[in-house]
């Protein structure tokens, strides 16, 4: 689940130019020389679907992929944080690169890194190969994201086509995220693990070669580059994940961990020091004096560190102390991904008639309520009972906070800055996830080489260990929940009413 991989979401875009492409006399909202809009929108769905499938499908996979290539439970979690902390680093560059390079070439190019990163992932003998990998394909997937959106807006031009367009995007997102726990429990189960990567191969291969049959090429404002600011913020995030991975084993105290942690903030300090004075910096600083979008990005980038910790942690706890298979564990999450999009429905009718805030507020509540409730839940819970309360209970929570966080994040933005707005909030929700994962691996996997061995290979005693450590990895997620209700409380102004549609 970004993995985020429970809602819909809006993918960042270009930055809105001046004057719009020229339209189509024939077809009002269509951009001129567009000649099949409805195989432009399918193309660009199918590619976004691959991005998106990518972060919830791995989870499901998670204790096969442990066992096939010998991974230790610590370093799991680099499967998830390695793709969404790339993708989160490059989302901005990526639509720079689109630019300035055109759109439907980035896509391209992105597609291909995407399609090779999966087959190594898929060959992958040893972890180093997976995890290098994982960490490709979401710099395939920051290239294809921002390409993929901002040709989608250039070719549907009029409101009422874009906003069909863009509804018909944000509804694939909430659907690969189904499919994504499922489909990954389905394969698992059957033709093994590595087909949750070798099934984006022919994909990826096929949408390169048909791209310039069916996509208008097309560019955006030419910018500077920020190189140096997107290899600062990236490398600062990856330094400091690994520092947080390593301390699962070595301990807070250690010297690598300690040197890992201060070259990680030197990284990012850096990166705020180069941002503030580059000509045209990735992330102008400056937008940050807007409030409500500072803090709906601090408060999104705690409520996804809850959701990816949500996933990651009851993927492992029902296969590994409830016993589910991976496809029975598949089948589970479905409730939970159908409500999370009941939930965004609700809340797009509701902050048309009530401020945003009191939206988000009663679906943190309730985030928060579900987490005490998974750290908490017993090793003998039944499904009906026990799992499926907790898991609609979630999926509610995050329905009714997603859709209000997105439009806080626009909320006083100009309409020359909504394009950064936007890119800003999706990487927080990526950052946000595979930060969260990475603090909440570390907490909840601190004692489990201590607490396995204390179970001298009794299985009720592993069962009991298991849980105890899956029990602290959803009580930091109830921290982070708890900390983006406090910042949604306390720090972020009112949300305004939204009567506009809602497109993720």
């Amino acid at each position: 689940m970004s993995d985020h991989s429970h809602t819909k979401r809006e993918l960042p875009a270009q930055p809105i130019q001046s004057v719009d492409p020229p339209v189509d006399a024939d077809r009002p909202g269509i951009a001129a020389g567009v000649t099949r809009p409805g195989l432009v929108l399918a193309f660009l769905s199918i590619a976004q679907f691959m991005v998106f499938l990518d972060v919830s499908i791995v989870n499901v996979a998670l204790p096969s992929i442990a066992e096939a290539l010998g991974i230790h439970e610590v370093n799991l979690p680099y499967v998830v944080t390695l793709y969404g902390t790339v993708l989160g680093g490059c989302l901005l560059f990526g639509s720079r690169l689109a630019d300035m390079f055109g759109r439907r070439r980035m896509l391209q190019v992105g597609l291909a890194v995407f399609g090779a990163a999966s087959l190594a992932a898929g060959i992958a003998q040893d972890q180093s190969l997976l995890f290098a990998a994982r960490g490709l394909q979401g710099l395939g997937s920051a290239m294809i994201a921002p390409a993929a959106l901002s040709t989608l807006t250039t070719t549907f031009v009029g409101g009422k086509e874009r906003a069909k367009a863009l509804g018909v995007w944000g509804a694939l997102t909430g659907i690969a995220s189904v499919a994504g726990v499922t489909l990954g429990g389905v394969l698992s189960d059957g033709p093994g693990w590595r087909w949750i990567f070798f099934i984006n191969v022919p994909i990826a291969l096929a949408a390169v070669l048909l791209a310039p049959r069916v996509l208008p090429e097309s560019r955006g404002p030419r910018q500077r580059f920020d190189t140096f600011g997107t290899v600062l913020l990236t490398g600062g995030l990856l330094t400091l994940l690994y520092a947080l991975e390593e301390a699962i084993g070595h301990g807070r105290t250690d010297v690598v961990v300690l040197v890992c942690l201060g070259v990680a903030a030197a990284l990012l300090a850096g990166f705020v020091v180069v941002e503030r004075r580059a000509a045209a910096p990735l992330v102008p600083f400056a937008v940050f004096a807007i409030r409500t979008l500072r803090y709906a990005n601090l408060a999104t980038l705690f409520l996804l560190g809850t959701v990816v910790t949500v996933f990651f942690f009851a993927s492992l706890f029902l296969q590994q102390v409830l016993g589910y298979s991976p496809l029975q564990t598949g089948l589970a999450y479905v409730p939970l991904a159908l409500v999370v999009a009941v939930g965004a429905g609700v809340a797009s009718g509701l902050v048309a008639k009530v401020p945003g805030k009191i939206v988000l507020v009663v679906g943190l509540v309730l985030v928060v309520t579900a987490l005490v409730l998974l750290a908490r839940m017993p090793s003998s819970a039944s499904y009906l009972t026990g799992v499926l309360p907790v898991f609609l209970l979630t999926g509610i929570g995050m329905g009714l906070s997603f859709v209000p966080l997105q439009i806080a994040a626009q909320v006083g933005v100009p309409e020359e800055r909504a394009g950064l707005a936007a890119g800003l909030i999706n990487t927080s929700q990526e950052v946000g996830g595979a930060l969260g994962v990475a603090v909440a691996a570390t907490y909840a996997f601190r004692r489990v080489d201590e607490l396995t061995a204390a179970a001298g290979g009794h299985p009720a005693l592993i069962a009991a260990a298991r849980t105890t450590v899956f029990h602290d990895g959803f009580a930091a997620g109830a921290g982070f929940a708890l900390a983006a209700l406090l910042v949604a409380l306390v720090l972020l102004p009112t949300i305004p009413k939204h009567d506009g549609p809602i497109a993720a």
